[in-house]
C-alpha cells in the first residue's frame, strides 16, 4: 500500500513537472511581449513606438550628407526630451537613449558621443578622489583630469500631443543643434496616432 502510494505521487509529480515544461514558452510569449508589436492591453506610446522612432531616426540623422562629407567625427551631447504633452509628468528620455545607444553601435565611426555636462560633474565628484589641503587654505576639489571635449551639437527632442475623446497623436520632434551657431542641422519628427 504504501509503494502504490509512493508510485502515485511520483507520477502526478512527474506529470505537474511534464505540464509545467510543456506552458513555459507560451507564458513566456505573455510575459515577454516583442517589442516591435502594440500590445492590446495597453495605450497610448507603447515600445512599438520608441522602437520605431529611434531606428528611424537614427538612420535619417546618420545619412546626413553634411555628417557624411565631414573630415572629422562630430561630438553630440544627449539632453533628453523635453514632454509638453498633456501628461507632461511621464518621462519620456527613452526615445532618446535608445537613439543614442543607435547611434553608439551605427554612427560611432562619425559621430562621437559626449556625456551631459551636469551628470559628468554629479559623477565625477562623487567617484573622484579629493585633493588633499592639509593647511586648509582653500576648497577641497577634485583631483585634476584631462581636460573634457566640448560637443559640437545637441540632440533633443520635444514631445506634444493633440488629444481628442478616441485618440491622441502624438508628434515627437527631434533636433540636432549646433551649439556655437545655433543652427539646427537636422530635424525630424515621428507622428503617431494612439487610441485612448
Amino acid at each position: 500500500m504504501n509503494k502504490s502510494i509512493f508510485l502515485a505521487a511520483t507520477l502526478a509529480a512527474a506529470s505537474f513537472t511534464l505540464g509545467c515544461h510543456s506552458d513555459k514558452p507560451h507564458d513566456y510569449g505573455r510575459q515577454r511581449p516583442p517589442v516591435d508589436q502594440l500590445d492590446p492591453r495597453d495605450r497610448g506610446l507603447q515600445s512599438k513606438d520608441v522602437v520605431n522612432a529611434s531606428d528611424d531616426m537614427t538612420m535619417d540623422l546618420l545619412a546626413v550628407p553634411e555628417l557624411n562629407a565631414s573630415d572629422h567625427r562630430w561630438t553630440v551631447v544627449f539632453t533628453g526630451v523635453r514632454n509638453e504633452t498633456v501628461s507632461a509628468r511621464q518621462n519620456l528620455d527613452i526615445f532618446v537613449s535608445r537613439m543614442k545607444s543607435n547611434i553608439a553601435r551605427q554612427g560611432r565611426d562619425r559621430i562621437q558621443i559626449i556625456a551631459n555636462r551636469d551628470t559628468f560633474h554629479d559623477v565625477q565628484n562623487r567617484e573622484l578622489e579629493q585633493e588633499r589641503d592639509d593647511f586648509q587654505q582653500g576648497s577641497r576639489k577634485p583631483a585634476a583630469g584631462p581636460a573634457g571635449t566640448q560637443p559640437d551639437f545637441a540632440l533633443e527632442a520635444v514631445a506634444r500631443d493633440l488629444p481628442n475623446r478616441g485618440t491622441n497623436f502624438y508628434s515627437i520632434e527631434f533636433h540636432l543643434v549646433d551649439l556655437r551657431t545655433r543652427e539646427e542641422v537636422w530635424t525630424n519628427s515621428y507622428e503617431v496616432r494612439v487610441a485612448n
